[in-house]
């Protein structure tokens, strides 16, 4: 026969997993999302010298409650080109699905395995994603991109060990993940991976840093 401390025990499990569990499928009314920040966010156009946006379909893999919204920028001058994507959901959707994964299974080889770099940005804690460089070749063309991506609740742009795990901690204060990639072209003529020139690295930094900023806080 059960003890009362075992029936404790067992009735807190079962209590602490229905609230996960309600948390995680968004039935709980408590753990509502905030769909005006995820619109804010989704509206956001990156403002970068004078690359311009387009709204381009995303064929970035999508779980259970995840929308994505992707952008095309592009410079009339010089010609240059950045990618933004931003997703968001309940955290077990949007921590799945990393480049590392998806950008093999879409035919594209490794060319430098995932690394965690930080930038500063401006007006907000200092922001760290990962990072790694893919690529595809065809009959007509070599196409090699590097693909950056972190993670944020709350404007804080962070790349943990474990996203699943960590912000499944985080789903009683605030329901909603949000992952953001940043794409750019590599030269397709070299063999070396350089790192970022001064216009790619400006366009990384816009991108995490209006995103912070859009969270309002």
């Amino acid at each position: 026969m059960f003890k009362i401390p075992s029936l404790v025990m067992i009735a807190g499990l079962i209590v602490g997993g229905a609230v996960v569990n309600g948390a995680v499928t968004q039935r709980w009314k408590v753990f509502e999302p905030d769909s005006a920040l995820t619109r804010r966010l989704d509206a956001l156009e990156i403002h970068y010298e004078d690359w311009q946006p387009t709204e381009i379909p995303t064929d970035m893999p999508l779980n259970e409650h995840s929308v994505a919204t992707s952008r095309r920028y592009a410079s009339p001058t010089s010609g240059r080109l950045g990618f933004v994507t931003l997703i968001s959901g309940i955290p077990g959707s949007v921590t799945t699905h990393t480049p590392d994964v998806c950008y093999p299974g879409g035919g594209y080889k490794t060319l430098r395995l995932p690394k965690r770099e930080s930038v500063e940005i401006p007006n907000h804690p200092v922001a760290t994603y990962y990072v790694a460089d893919f690529e595809k070749k065809t009959a007509t063309k070599v196409d090699r991109v590097r693909v950056r991506w972190s993670w944020s609740t709350d404007g804080e742009w962070v790349a943990p060990d474990n996203p699943r795990w960590q912000f499944a901690a985080r789903l009683a204060r605030v329901p909603v993940l949000y992952k953001l990639y940043v794409v750019t072209p590599l030269p397709d003529d070299v063999d070396e991976r350089p790192d970022d020139d001064a216009i790619t690295h400006g366009f990384v930094v816009a991108a995490l840093s209006q995103f912070a900023s859009a969270f309002g806080k």
